[in-house]
């Protein structure tokens, strides 16, 4: 599908794509001296640039909340996000082009040894404040509570300073953290699936968010995603049929 004038406008009122990259999920991105960050979301949006025959600016922020924030407040034109009905009250998402597993972490001989002993009363569980584990979490738990670290990386950090029982995050994030720290372990299997998507603002209209959509399903299809997420060194995520 050709870009229109209208449709390149609609994507550009800076006349220059600006794409919202959250560096604290390392499945999309991550920080990158000389371009500021790099990934498959990056990838992504540099294709869609070349495709609209515009500029690409990165504006990049460390946490999820940060990046929807930039969207929703059109201080950026497109992000890369968890699908979430609260974050789709102002973006208009695409499909999954990643689905990606959320895990909890729990130090050495705790109590807790399975998904079901985590919604108790007196439970603490950290999260990455505005990430997709928060907005889940704070929906689903109904005896446990809810704290939130500053960035989905710092999640582990602020989990053992505070003395909380539970971290929740990307796996691949926590798996990496306890290998740095010892003492902590992943309980088996996920608690959410995370679908990771492409957004712009509603406020663009339809025909941006419908080309949007058409977009990440040929990136999909056309074995872009699974190419990029390859040439970034990215395991345990998957690309949903398109």
């Amino acid at each position: 599908m050709q870009p229109t004038e209208a449709l390149r406008a609609a994507f550009t009122p800076q006349q220059v794509l600006r794409a919202s990259i959250n560096v604290g999920n390392p499945i999309l991105a991550s920080r990158d001296d000389e371009h500021g960050a790099r990934g498959v979301s990056v990838d992504l949006a540099r294709e869609l640039a070349r495709r609209l025959g515009v500029g690409l600016e990165l504006v990049v922020f460390p946490s999820a909340g940060e990046s929807v924030e930039a969207v929703a407040a059109e201080q950026a034109d497109i992000g890369f996000f968890a699908i979430d009905p609260k974050r789709g009250e102002h973006i208009a998402f695409t499909d999954a082009y990643v689905v990606i597993e959320g895990a909890y972490l729990v130090r050495d001989g705790s109590p807790i040894a399975a998904h079901a002993d985590v919604d108790r009363p007196g439970v603490r569980v950290t999260v990455g404040k505005g990430s997709a584990y928060d907005l889940y979490l704070t929906r689903s738990l109904l005896q446990a509570s809810v704290e939130r670290a500053p960035t989905s990386p710092a999640v582990v950090d602020v989990f053992l300073e505070s003395g909380a029982d539970v971290a929740a995050g990307v796996r691949q994030q926590l798996e990496a953290d306890a290998a740095r720290l010892g003492g902590v372990h992943l309980l088996p299997s996920h608690f959410m699936l995370i679908r990771q998507a492409m957004g712009v603002p509603k406020s663009r209209g339809d025909a941006a968010a419908d080309y949007l959509r058409a977009f990440v399903e040929e990136m999909k299809a056309s074995g872009f995603v699974q190419e990029a997420l390859a040439r970034h060194g990215i395991t345990g995520a998957a690309v949903p049929s398109a």
